[in-house]
């Protein structure tokens, strides 16, 4: 008999088709999240999970599963902040991620926000488009949309991985001094092929003229930027997140883009998705905000859709799978179904 997966959204159809060849496929059909109630009661059902970010994957659900046939989570993220690790691996279920396959569509991405926040494109095309240009009567002002120019610039990059170091890459080309934080010093040959310094969280924050957010959502690095961080900026930089919503403390924020500590904001991730339209971000001229799509790509997320195939694939052959995250679940649990 054939093991069962349940995927918690529709995903691109070439993972789908991979997936089918080995296990009996059931996807939600809807567009929004399915409820923690139905994933919960899927989760006594079926061998595999297939989860996104949105999804709580929480103790309860993992040991309920477990307790019954659920063996494995592929996750299609490169985030796994939304699973109990701990608990998935002391009750024997694999975890896996999407790790590698999204870098240069996220790294693109941080650099369309880098760039439509500088030049304030989005409030641009505001202006052209409600007529706010033609009512001024003019085509052209010495003083119009002026914004910060980025060739020559300090960006300030804090989480040095992958995405990171993509980052780093492209700024290169516009001839920036680039300057990184992180919890770890990468080695000296990989800084000078970046030509990346390490500085210190303060320096970063007091030196940068683009500050660009790539770490990963932990304890130590909830709201990593507040007020206080906020404050050390330059009044001419801007702010772009393209991690995770909570690395920020969106309110802190807000107040800083409105009493104008900071020059401006490019978010992708939010503390809360989706962002409400009330939400005091959504009232500011001087942020750009994206609905998470830092990996929307179609190329990219058809390779994120066959990791998560080749992982669910790699498991159910009893190998281990190519993106596990939790490795000390093999100590509990074989690869496999048996």
């Amino acid at each position: 008999m054939r093991p069962k997966v349940f995927v918690t959204r529709e995903i691109p159809s070439k993972g789908l088709e991979m997936i089918n060849e080995y296990y009996d496929v059931e996807v939600w059909d809807k567009y929004q999240a399915p409820p923690y109630e139905v994933i919960l009661e899927k989760a006594k059902q079926v061998d595999a999970l297939v989860t996104l970010l949105t999804d709580k994957i929480d103790c309860n659900l993992i040991k309920t599963g477990a307790s019954n046939r659920l063996r494995i989570i592929s996750q299609y993220a490169v985030g796994f902040d939304n699973i109990d690790i701990e608990c998935a691996t002391k009750n024997g279920v694999y975890v896996t991620n999407t790790p590698g396959v999204l870098t240069d569509a996220t790294a693109d991405l941080t650099w369309a926000l880098i760039l439509a926040t500088a030049r304030r494109i989005v409030e641009a095309d505001r202006f052209v488009r409600t007529g706010e240009w033609y009512r001024t009567g003019t085509g052209w002002h010495p003083m119009m949309m002026l914004g910060l120019e980025i060739h020559g610039a300090t960006i300030g990059i804090i989480g040095m991985g992958r995405i990171g170091r993509a980052v780093a890459k492209r700024a290169r080309g516009f001839d920036m001094r680039v300057l990184y934080y992180d919890k770890y010093r990468l080695p000296v040959e990989v800084e000078r092929s970046l030509c990346a310094t390490y500085v210190d969280l303060d320096t970063l924050l007091k030196e940068s003229d683009v500050v660009s957010i790539h770490t990963p959502l932990t304890k130590e690095t909830y709201h990593l930027i507040g007020e206080e961080e906020l404050k050390k900026m330059k009044p001419t930089a801007i702010l772009v997140n393209t991690s995770r919503g909570k690395v920020i403390d969106t309110l802190a924020l807000a107040k800083a883009l409105k009493e104008k500590w900071i020059a401006g904001a490019g978010l992708d991730v939010h503390e809360e998705e989706p962002l409400p339209p009330d939400h005091p971000l959504t009232k500011l001229d001087n942020v750009v905000l994206a609905p998470h799509i830092g990996s929307a790509t179609h190329k990219t997320r058809t390779k994120m859709a066959t990791l998560v195939a080749e992982n669910l694939i790699a498991f159910l052959k009893g190998e281990i799978p190519p993106t596990l995250v939790n490795k000390d679940v093999i100590k509990v649990r074989s690869p496999g179904f048996q």
